[in-house]
């Protein structure tokens, strides 16, 4: 098993498998772009299985593709099934902006995908293409469609809570777990290489937080009533409405630090271990391995370098990478 220095056995991995994505969204990727990782710096699939086989003998059971966004890299479903192979996984998840899933979702199904997580800011078209820089609900909203087809199932939808852009429709959006067997989980606000002005007609970054308290007072005509036991092993606190057939929940990195009960390392998408979401330490494991080196002690080293606690009460930010370079 992996344990960390405060007890936290590690059974979760992240893997972002691009850091390219078909949107710009305001909160994500800095105005100007970011510089693309070249092609041979971006760790193949080979290498992610071999990555994941040593993990999996190690404890870890859930694995999430990320990105950028996963669907933009080139059949994302054979890497599924790749993974989907190995002994002693049981759950293969997959975090999506929802623009291509349409096309996607029937195929990853069959290569073992469990179920999707769909990032959705807004209801409102002309703002998501605003927030997105570019993109186009119905998109989203055919893949959510397919998806449901599919069998990929509980879907859950995340949102960034940010005022000045979405405080209006949060009731709306936790009311789409009235009628669909949806999570609706709403996200505080990171800053995570995003503090620079978003352009014209949004908020400064560092007015755009929404404390989990402010959310949750938002939401208190909804009557929310707490679940009792886990939903899954991600952090989210969950709800539900009376008659909802989804739930409502909360992922607070900042108001309510939920490190405690932190389970997982990330792999960037040119092939850095990362134990922390909210913290700078990496430990480059590609290299080793294309050197025919075991990928065990990287994996052990990323598991002692976990930190207690991100430092953002500390007014530390991470400012090495962006979100989409880290993979959420």
């Amino acid at each position: 098993m992996l344990i960390d220095p405060f007890g936290r056995q590690i059974t979760y991995l992240r893997i972002s498998v691009t850091d390219r994505c078909n949107l710009r969204c305001i909160y994500c990727m800095p105005p100007e772009g970011i510089a693309w990782q070249p092609h041979e710096s971006i760790i193949r699939y080979e290498e992610i299985t071999e990555i994941v086989k040593e993990a999996a003998r190690q404890g870890i059971n859930e694995i999430r593709l990320t990105g950028g966004e996963p669907l933009a890299r080139h059949d994302l479903p054979q890497l599924v099934r790749m993974i989907a192979d190995i002994p002693g996984i049981n759950d293969i998840s997959l975090t999506t902006n929802g623009l291509l899933l349409e096309k996607y979702a029937g195929a990853l199904a069959a290569a073992g995908l469990k179920r999707v997580n769909i990032s959705l800011d807004t209801l409102q078209p002309e703002k998501f293409r605003r927030i997105t820089r570019g993109g186009r609900l119905e998109r989203v909203w055919a893949g959510l469609a397919e998806a449901e087809s599919q069998g990929l199932a509980p879907i859950k939808i995340n949102t960034v809570a940010m005022r000045g852009i979405n405080q209006d429709e949060l009731l709306d959006l936790a009311r789409l777990s009235l009628e669909h067997a949806w999570h609706i989980r709403f996200i505080e606000l990171m800053p995570i290489n995003n503090q620079q002005p978003w352009g014209e007609g949004f908020p400064q970054p560092e007015q755009a937080y929404l404390s989990i308290h402010e959310i949750e007072e938002m939401l208190k005509p909804l009557g929310l009533e707490a679940i009792n036991g886990k939903i899954g092993n991600g952090p989210a606190r969950h709800y539900r409405m009376k008659a909802g057939r989804g739930t409502v929940g909360f992922i607070t990195p900042l108001g309510d630090s939920f490190c405690k009960q932190c389970n997982r390392l990330r792999l960037t998408a040119d092939g850095n271990l990362r134990p922390c979401l909210l913290s700078d330490i990496e430990i480059p494991v590609l290299p080793a391995l294309r050197a025919g080196e075991p990928v065990l002690p990287y994996l052990q080293k990323a598991v002692a370098l976990k930190p207690e606690g991100h430092g953002l009460a500390n007014i530390f930010e991470p400012g090495r990478r962006c979100m989409m370079q880290i993979g959420g």
